[in-house]
């Protein structure tokens, strides 16, 4: 029986896809994706979605699942599907295409295109005919590029900025234990909640458990985590969001309950626009808030460089160990999450953490800045 996936959309959703509806300035497919979604909240029937859309059936459904499992945002957009294409270049032939491809373009073009390529292989025989489609689909599926340009999230050389936060965690890491002076990681991650409609059915002798085919979207929750290696200790807080506000509280939790006796609590967190001091000051009196940063030591991994943060380790584990599978609601999440961080606590689970300011020298020496003698 093929899964049914039940749409259900908030206030501000809806208003969202009607405003986009109203602007005419999309897509037609994607007004299309937004009309389909509000007509199945509104619980029409997929097949009087179709007769008033004029779409197809395995449309309809394709956006319900995608919405359900993957949010709205996916069920808008169409994701295209790869296209398979026999192969028409052998090895040797290959190579040689890989070779015009890498040289100097024809006089008056900036860069190769693919039916300038597909015209050059012609010229040179090395095959009778060619369509730049094909030409694609060997560019794509050869392990070497050389012609291509790719953007990454990563620091460029010689950066001071990078180097001098990456060093401050790392030197922060190479702290003795000190119950006065604790090291907190902190980090946030969201969660997307699916609940079923019905009730699974335990396994009985002679049958396995079953489950319904219908599943249904029931919003987002923010996961925020903190984490004490040195301790062995971690703690997951479950918030509708995540703003600077949800950030303050955070942070006031850290110094009056999980560490209400600790002289100092020494902080490592990325620089997300919401880890800002000066929010205590936004949301508790000027004297409240400086109680909580008097009671704080922040440090910041640098832009880029949030594999630094032991907390982002900490919230893959939860990921693979908690959350690999359908959670419906709030509630549920808090009591899973909470179970799995005392399981993790009782058992002494920790990072072992072996990267150091010498192996960044060394490892990572093209983002230091070259000093001339």
């Amino acid at each position: 029986m093929a899964k049914y996936y039940i749409v259900t959309l908030d206030s501000k959703e809806r208003e969202m896809l009607h405003n986009m509806i109203n602007s005419g300035t999309e897509r037609a497919r994607k007004l299309t994706h937004a009309r389909i979604l509000l007509k199945a909240d509104e619980g029409w029937s997929d097949e009087d979605i179709c007769k008033a859309l004029d779409v197809g059936i395995a449309t309809v459904q394709r956006v319900r699942k995608r919405f359900v499992l993957e949010g709205l945002e996916a069920a808008l957009n169409r994701r295209r599907p790869r296209r398979e294409y026999s192969r028409k270049f052998d090895g040797e032939q290959e190579a040689r295409l890989i070779a015009v491809t890498c040289s100097q373009p024809p006089e008056g073009s900036a860069r190769w295109s693919l039916r300038l390529l597909a015209e050059r292989v012609i010229q040179l025989k090395i095959v009778d005919t060619v369509s730049h489609e094909t030409i694609r689909q060997v560019l794509k599926d050869n392990e070497l590029k050389p012609w291509l340009k790719e953007e990454w999230c990563i620091p460029p050389k010689a950066n001071a900025h990078f180097v001098y936060h990456m060093e401050d965690v790392l030197d922060v890491y190479k702290r003795p234990v000190d119950p006065s002076r604790p090291l907190v990681c902190f980090d946030e991650s969201p969660e997307q909640l699916v609940s079923e409609t019905r009730q699974p059915l335990p396994a009985v002798p002679g049958q396995p458990e079953r489950y319904d085919y219908e599943y249904r979207r029931e919003g987002v929750a923010n996961t925020f985590m903190f984490f004490a290696p040195l301790l062995n200790w971690r703690h997951v807080k479950i918030t509708e969001c995540r703003t600077k506000a949800d950030w303050a509280e955070c942070m006031r939790e850290l110094v009056d309950v999980h560490f209400p006796d600790a002289e100092c609590i020494v902080v490592v967190e990325d620089q997300l626009n919401t880890h800002d001091p000066a929010c205590l000051y936004e949301f508790f009196s000027p004297a409240e808030a400086k109680r909580i940063l008097d009671r704080l030591e922040f440090h910041w991994t640098p832009k880029h460089g949030s594999w630094l943060n032991m907390a982002e380790i900490e919230l893959s584990v939860l990921n693979w160990q908690c959350l690999d599978r359908y959670i419906p609601d709030q509630v549920t999440l808090a009591r899973e999450t909470t179970a799995w961080a005392t399981g993790r606590n009782s058992n002494g689970a920790t990072v072992n953490w072996q990267f150091t300011t010498g192996d960044a020298r060394i490892k990572l020496k093209r983002l230091y800045p070259s000093i001339d003698a």
